[in-house]
């Protein structure tokens, strides 16, 4: 099914909900029931109501990079803070680097624990507030906690630092030549998967360390989904949604991907639902698809012709989702 035959696909264009934010938005979370639409300076534009925005002001530069929880999301900026906002409006400052280098990535833990890096120095801050750092070779590129225990990845060039805090000479490197710019652990604990400078993702199987090369794309991945029950993963970075598997012992070993929901534009987004085998999908060219993952089955939320779609999520329940585009076009779709 393609988007080059309108009549074959479904549209509820007409029930989303605009919402004007009047600002880039590189990111988008929801803090229970409101969404919180993160901007690239300065702003967080909290919904009020249906459509109603509250401007938060978080930094006094650029925000550089975004976590949540579900209940605060903490970011980081080229003002060397990292602050936390939560869904009351209320701002709190939990760190300032001493050099006011840029804060450029962050993590959150499921107990509370909060990870950020500036230029090679990862620090995590545990929930009774002690501190400690690790620094690695080069610049950080990004940070993941394990979903079990109290383990950091840290990606960076020519591989990841996996890293205990809790435990003194705990470091592991796993070993990839190339820029990690981002990092991400399988919901299970099994795989571990960095995007790449290159157009490329880099895994490891954690049980023996294996390597799994994700290869393929024309340009670089920048946004990654894992499905309901972490099946599989979904990416950005072709004119398809390229989702590669991991249900088997050998999770994308030897096999292919599934290609899904092509078009003639770049995907830019993807945010797949917590509960359901449906994702979401937004391309270059303004376009936003659900999709279902068993059959492709295709339902136009927004049509093209806007600025890149640059922020996606599903609340919680994953009865409502959040979009924005570069240009601050956003929207709420209830289903």
């Amino acid at each position: 099914m393609s988007l080059n035959e309108p009549a074959s696909v479904v549209s509820v264009t007409d029930r989303v909900q605009p919402v004007k934010i009047g600002a880039p938005v590189i990111a988008v979370h929801f803090l229970g029931d409101r969404a919180a639409f993160v901007c690239a300076e300065e702003n967080v534009a909290l919904l009020n109501g249906a459509v109603e925005t509250a401007r938060v002001a978080v930094h006094g530069g650029g925000i550089l990079c975004v976590a949540s929880d579900g209940e605060r999301v903490v970011l980081g900026g080229d003002n060397g803070k990292l602050v936390s906002l939560d869904a009351k409006g209320e701002v709190a400052t939990l760190a300032t680097d001493p050099k006011r280098r840029w804060i450029d990535n962050v993590a959150l833990h499921p107990d509370g624990a909060v990870a950020w890096s500036a230029g090679k120095v990862a620090t995590v801050r545990s929930v009774k507030g002690e501190e400690k750092s690790f620094e690695v070779p080069s610049t950080v590129g990004g940070l993941a906690f394990a979903p079990k225990g109290m383990r950091l990845a840290i990606a960076h060039y020519n591989g990841v630092t996996l890293w205990f805090p809790n435990m003194a000479g705990s470091a592991q490197v796993l070993e990839w030549a190339g820029s990690h710019l981002g990092v991400v652990f399988s919901p299970d604990n099994r795989f571990l998967v960095t995007a790449m400078h290159e157009p490329a993702l880099h895994g490891w199987r954690l049980a023996d360390n294996r390597h799994m090369r994700m290869t393929g794309y024309p340009g670089r991945v920048r946004s990654l989904s894992w499905s309901a029950g972490g099946k599989s993963l979904a990416t950005s970075g072709a004119d398809t949604v390229i989702l590669w598997p991991f249900a088997s012992k050998d999770g994308p070993m030897g096999r292919e991907p599934a290609m899904l929901a092509p078009l003639q534009a770049r995907v830019t987004q993807v945010a797949c639902h917590p509960k359901q085998d449906i994702f979401a999908a937004g391309y270059s060219d303004g376009t936003i698809l659900m999709v279902r993952l068993n059959d492709g089955a295709e339902i136009l939320v927004r049509k093209n012709g806007g600025a890149p779609v640059s922020a996606l999520a599903w609340n919680a329940e994953g009865t409502v989702l959040a979009f924005a585009a570069e240009d601050g076009d956003a929207g709420l779709l209830e289903l």
